[in-house]
């Protein structure tokens, strides 16, 4: 009997790193118009970006649907595995929902476990490396999900927005206060809060946002024993300035945490919302005692 770790592709994990990682990856769909891709699939994160430069509308994107996970989910129980899915918080998408009501159909088999995440892109991707961590320290699947359900709880996640454009796109900002924020080259400072993305503050330039991202986490000290992954989207050079602003502010002491942190490229998905050259950091806060 085996452990499957079953998460979507809102993770922003490539899809070429399942076998690896002994998982896998349910991707959802982004829509330019009339032409559908797999998000990670059938369209890469640099073919992504070059579309959404180019495009007079913003994509939209759907969700898995439940048949997507019967699929999955009905050789694992027949092979007598246990399935522990990990998804995007279900304030963001119906995803999670849709694996609750293939669980359902499948008459709610207790060896399939799910977990609303509360989080998204590199949020997600650092509860399912814990999973993945733990399974492969010979944890049960309850243990596994126990350990999961309270560290999504205590998940920090910051980013950075290059423009306001897919903002203004999105309906999620008027034309006027764009228009202003691109003047003054506004950039804004996004966090996840209670499975909601939300506007955590803002910052003319990038550095100045940068800096304001330190000290927020300057008030949640990281607990080491969680990954600390970064991300961008496709903006590789801007991410190694966040680093370094973040870096100088000492908020790593042992420089082995930023030596060994990972680093993603976030998706179309989540990317449809950020657009390019978005730069984020998420880590796991201590508890308080």
């Amino acid at each position: 009997m085996a452990i499957r770790i079953i998460t979507d592709s809102t993770c922003d994990l490539p899809f070429g790193l399942m076998s690896e990682l002994g998982i896998d990856i349910v991707p959802l769909k982004v829509h330019f118009d009339k032409e559908e891709f797999l998000d990670g699939v059938d369209i890469t994160k640099q073919a992504f970006y070059e579309k959404l430069s180019v495009s007079a509308h913003l994509p939209t994107t759907s969700q898995v649907n439940p048949e997507g996970f019967l699929a999955l989910f009905k050789p694992y129980l027949e092979a007598g595995d246990e399935i522990i899915g990990i998804f995007i918080s279900s304030d963001l998408s119906g995803t999670f929902q849709s694996a609750v009501i293939a669980k359902r159909l499948l008459e709610d088999p207790a060896q399939i476990h799910l977990i609303d995440s509360r989080n998204v892109t590199l949020g997600l991707a650092l509860l399912v490396y814990e999973a993945i961590r733990l399974r492969d320290l010979g944890k049960t699947a309850e243990n596994i999900c126990a350990r999961i359900e309270e560290a999504k709880k205590n998940v920090a996640l910051f980013a950075v927005f290059d423009t306001l454009k897919y903002l203004k796109m999105g309906g999620r900002l008027s034309v006027t206060a764009a228009a202003v924020g691109g003047l003054l080259n506004v950039k804004p400072v996004i966090t996840v809060r209670q499975g909601l993305i939300v506007n955590d503050g803002k910052a003319r330039g990038s550095r100045a946002a940068y800096h304001l991202v330190a000290e927020r986490m300057k008030a949640l000290p990281m607990d080491e024993d969680f990954e600390v992954i970064f991300a961008h989207a496709h903006a590789p050079a801007a991410l190694e300035e966040f680093k370094k602003v973040l870096a100088d502010s000492g908020l790593f002491p042992d420089p082995a945490i930023l030596s060994r942190s990972k680093i993603i490229e976030i998706g179309s998905v989540v990317g449809t919302h950020t657009g390019p050259g978005a730069v984020a950091i998420v880590w796991v806060k201590k508890e308080k005692h």
